[in-house]
């Protein structure tokens, strides 16, 4: 498929619609999730279909321009944006069909999270999503994707059964594990280095209507003692149990006692994908692992449970996340989360700890480091634009501390920062057939991804 280069041109084939500088929707369809993030691309190309994806990619290539992917959600790092090139916006195509009978969901790539949320749970069913429901289906996935359900059904990317995809030259096709099954390797965890997806089919399983979940706080001066304790009951956790510890700062609600209001916190969010009455008995020790400072803990709608953390996470707000995989959750880990998340410039930061095994190791996507114990990842939150600066110190100067521990082994390409970290450390042992994959099949380097394999220089 080919375009003659230039604007009209595309305009001409083009089904959606083309945002440029001089339009007075331009600020708002520049704009993205994450505030930190400030680009004034050339052309936004709002699509409608694989089509309008295909005209998009083609008149990028022709153009010599650089191309951002940007699917239904957060992309923290930024990539869904770029300078002086062409924003393939896929948020109008957010359809989600899903087959009861065959278990099995067809999502468009502009969807979120929330929307497969709705439409499996009408079934009593779901798929391994994010834990923000507002969250972009597309860009998670690719990356990998931890969720509520890492542990019992793995991630995102794991349950994809196959994937549409516009190529670099502007073709259609499919990745499966029977179609084109190096480029289905790689886009399962490879991030958006090889093509534009515009469709996902994922495998769904029963969970809901309701969960058993646990969402208990405890004093920061127990961090040490509560991090020490959910270690042991994490080393005989069943695959049903999924939990997130992480240090916070209590929120000033009236939810928490006043007098404990923007101290240093830790909590435990997690879920049980089982039987909820088997739940509620198995997540109990995460609610006594020290004496705690509020429990929300409940049998709740799972998509109840997913829309929990989605106030704190607010479109406009600054973001910079990074992680570092573990191999296992030392001493010396518990000792440094503790001392960085004391040191958080800012009270809406957190620093996580994901609990991973089970189902994530049986994958065989691009995913790396499938056999980390655990995932720690530094979420520096804020609102004033002054302190950009010292909250981004602040998590680089953390990831490279825990970086130099022995357990350290890795990170999660979702968690990247604003993509400065090198490919190889993003993929790790997955890098050098990733490049394979990718001069293949995008040899001019057309996409960039959450990190990109292939540099344009």
């Amino acid at each position: 498929m080919t375009s003659d280069g230039s604007l009209q041109g595309l305009r001409q084939r083009f089904a959606g619609d083309l945002v440029s500088p001089d339009d007075d929707d331009y600020p708002d369809a520049r704009r993205v999730w994450n505030g930190a993030i400030n680009r004034y691309p050339r052309v936004v190309a709002r699509c409608t279909g694989p089509a309008d994806v295909a005209h998009a990619v083609s008149f990028a290539a022709d153009a010599d321009l650089p191309v951002a992917v940007r699917g239904g959600g957060h992309g923290v790092s930024g990539g869904a944006v770029v300078d002086d090139g062409v924003v393939i916006d896929l948020g109008w195509m957010d359809d989600v069909r899903v087959d009861p009978d065959e278990q099995v969901a067809r999502v468009s790539a502009g969807a979120r999270w929330g929307d497969v949320d709705r439409e499996t749970q009408a079934h009593g069913l779901a798929t391994p999503g994010g834990v923000v429901s507002d969250t972009g289906v597309a860009g998670l996935t690719l990356g990998g994707g931890f969720g509520h359900l890492r542990r019992t059904f793995g991630l995102s990317c794991d349950n994809v059964r196959s994937m549409d995809v516009v190529t670099a030259e502007g073709d259609l096709v499919v990745a499966s594990a029977d179609r084109n099954p190096d480029l289905f390797w790689a886009l399962r965890g490879g991030g958006g280095n090889f093509g534009v997806v515009t469709s996902f089919e994922f495998d769904l399983h029963p969970v809901g209507p309701e969960v058993a979940t646990c969402f208990v706080w405890y004093d920061g001066d127990e961090a040490t003692e509560v991090l020490h304790a959910f270690r042991e009951w994490a080393d005989d956790a069943p695959r049903e149990a999924n939990a997130l510890p992480f240090y916070a700062y209590v929120p000033a609600v009236e939810l928490f006692p006043e007098d404990a209001w923007d101290d240093p916190a830790v909590a435990v969010l997690g879920a049980w994908a089982g039987d909820p009455d088997e739940g509620v008995d198995e997540l109990r020790d995460l609610r006594t692992l020290a004496d705690p400072l509020a429990d929300f803990s409940d049998v709740l709608p799972y998509r109840e449970f997913q829309r929990l953390l989605d106030e704190d996470y607010p479109e406009g707000r600054l973001y910079y996340w990074k992680s570092v995989a573990l191999a296992e959750l030392t001493d010396d880990v518990v000792d440094l989360l503790v001392e960085r998340g004391a040191a958080a410039p800012s009270t809406l930061s957190t620093v996580d700890l994901w609990h991973l095994g089970g189902a994530i190791r049986e994958g065989d996507g691009a995913f790396p480091k499938r056999d980390a114990a655990y995932l720690f990842n530094v979420e520096a939150n804020w609102d004033d634009p002054r302190q950009t600066e010292a909250n981004v110190q602040w998590v680089r100067d953390t990831v490279d501390a825990v970086r130099e521990l022995d357990a350290a082994e890795g990170m999660y390409v979702n968690f990247a920062g604003f993509g400065e970290d090198a490919a190889r450390v993003a993929y790790g042992e997955s890098y050098d057939r990733l490049r394979e994959v990718n001069e293949r099949y995008d040899p001019e380097g057309v996409f960039s991804g959450h990190t990109p394999i292939h540099s344009r220089d």
